[in-house]
């Protein structure tokens, strides 16, 4: 039987013990506690890593998770920043592929070293959401977007407006126009297809990822962040890709597209304008979308493109990206109508496919 002495002795010794860890966990770093909580990776594991575009991270996500139940070995780590950020790490080269909805600039690609190749992974419109309680419909004109972004049309009952809407009693109340603050393919669609639909009041100038706007409204990071600032925000409209409209219940205009037909955006309609993309491909993928034909086609759709380089080191690594995004434009499509983009066509999927065999390594092909 241990005495009342030692008994004593073995308490301390265990409060001891317990202050000791107790204060080297307090002084692990950081970076030291999120290694040791993080979990471990097996030799044979491979973590993927892309950034880029937030109008595709709604799939993107889905697509990702799915391709690793049935690859355990592969993980994705995508960095929804914006087509902008996802160009600036592919040139840095601290990611395996980007995603932007804007094609590179040939400057950009000059900076990257090498071609890159841009594949097509989803076809997705960008709806224009509004918060207007009270009015569950309405309908828009490209002049009339135009004019809004411009600073022209600050109020929801103007004449121009109300007359696209007989009966809808607009409110006599400031517009708040929300714009992507940061560098964006989502901005580079909507603006792309101002200029195409009305040029004289929306010019070339006005055309990119991140441009000057004019001094109103605000901008917001993000898809995320425009839908978030249009929802908190009684008066606002914004363009927002048309997965967070409906996954956050948000209402979207209609919109006067080519045949003059005011359309809804819907994973039909954009499908719809997706129809001719088979017929006017060009080689290098790099598809224009906005504007197209058609009674039903929503006149704002635009392409997400995965971003590679054409010549790679690591073979290994490689052949993994490569796999994976064969998947995301082949059997990864089957995820695309539940979230509302539309899935690639047959056509453009094995182009696709060509394009990521162009990939190489020490010039050997690398995609069989």
């Amino acid at each position: 039987m241990l005495n009342i002495k030692k008994l004593g002795s073995l308490f301390m010794s265990f409060i001891l013990a317990g202050s000791i860890v107790g204060c080297a966990q307090k002084n692990l770093t950081p970076e030291k506690k999120a290694e040791e909580g993080a979990p471990k990776q097996t030799a044979e594991s491979t973590l993927i890593n892309g950034a880029g575009s937030t109008f595709v991270n709604p799939l993107f996500s889905k697509m990702f998770s799915e391709y690793s139940k049935i690859n355990p070995d592969i993980k994705v780590n995508y960095q929804s920043i914006g087509s902008g950020g996802g160009i600036k790490q592919l040139i840095e080269k601290t990611v395996d592929f980007g995603a932007s909805d804007a094609p590179m600039k040939e400057d950009e690609i000059k900076a990257a070293g090498d071609n890159v190749l841009h594949i097509p992974v989803t076809l997705g419109g960008v709806a224009i959401a509004y918060n207007l309680p009270g009015i569950s419909e309405l309908r828009l004109t490209p002049e009339n977007l135009a004019d809004i972004y411009n600073g022209k049309i600050t109020k929801w009952n103007d004449p121009k407006i109300a007359a696209n809407n007989p009966g809808v009693q607009l409110p006599d109340q400031a517009i708040f126009p929300v714009h992507r603050s940061d560098g964006s393919g989502t901005t580079h669609i909507f603006t792309t297809y101002l200029n195409n639909a009305v040029p004289q009041l929306w010019t070339k100038e006005q055309v990119g990822k991140s441009i000057k706007w004019a001094n109103v409204g605000t901008g917001a990071k993000g898809n995320e962040g425009v839908a978030g600032q249009i929802q908190n925000t009684p008066g606002s409209i914004g363009y927002v890709e048309l997965a967070y409209v409906i996954q956050n219940n948000m209402t979207a205009a209609k919109i006067k597209n080519k045949e003059g037909e005011f359309v809804a955006p819907t994973l039909e309609s954009v499908s719809a304008a997706a129809a001719g993309a088979t017929t006017n491909l060009p080689p290098d993928l790099k598809v224009n979308l906005v504007n197209q034909p058609g009674k039903n086609s929503y006149p704002i759709v635009g392409t997400t493109w995965a971003l590679v380089y054409e010549n790679s080191k690591d073979k290994t690594r490689t052949e993994k990206v490569l796999n994976l995004l064969k998947w995301v434009v082949t059997d990864g499509q089957q995820y695309a109508s539940e979230l509302q983009y539309a899935p690639l066509p047959k056509e453009i999927q094995e182009k696709c496919v060509e394009q990521l065999k162009k990939v190489k390594v020490d010039g050997q092909q690398v995609l069989k």
